[in-house]
């Protein structure tokens, strides 16, 4: 992906993306790689994916005038669909930019703060976990006890 197309999405995003995921798909490609499911591309939606982190941000977020209970956090961008509709998300206005996970079948009663998870405190660290192997999401890793902690941000963020 060129810097143009980059600065082209973070335009039309409103903001910059995390520099870690930005790098990504800058050197590493335009989605297709990481665990599971894989990235969505940032842009171009493809054959094999039709979805994008730019259009996929861009539908979450309700205009300013919506008189809707629904919202998304400005800054977090979906990047992969974990199926079952949960999302995985980089909260790009943080530094460490943490890989969420918003998961709409746990709202209750229009309240959207505990549909919202931590799966890594970086995006460093989720990929690292997605390279040894050993993430939440993999068979052999799979533990009924698990339990991502809630977003402490969401609340305020929403």
């Amino acid at each position: 992906m060129t810097a143009d197309a980059l600065a082209a999405a973070e335009e039309r995003l409103g903001f910059p993306l995390h520099p870690l995921l930005a790098a990504l798909y800058r050197q590493a490609g335009d989605g297709g790689f990481g665990p599971e499911y894989t990235l969505f591309p940032l842009t171009r939606a493809t054959a094999a994916e039709e979805h994008t982190v730019v259009d996929g941000y861009l539908d979450r977020v309700p205009p300013a005038d919506a008189d809707t209970w629904w919202s998304w956090p400005k800054g977090v961008v979906p990047i992969l669909d974990w199926g079952c509709a949960m999302i995985a998300a980089v909260d790009c206005l943080s530094e460490d930019g943490p890989v969420l996970v918003f998961d709409p079948n746990t709202i209750t009663d229009q309240d959207l703060t505990g549909a919202w998870f931590v799966d890594a405190g970086s995006l460093a660290e989720w990929l690292e976990t997605w390279l040894a192997g050993s993430g939440w999401y993999e068979e052999d890793m799979v533990d009924e006890e698990f339990d991502m902690p809630l977003w402490a941000d969401a609340g305020s963020r929403l």
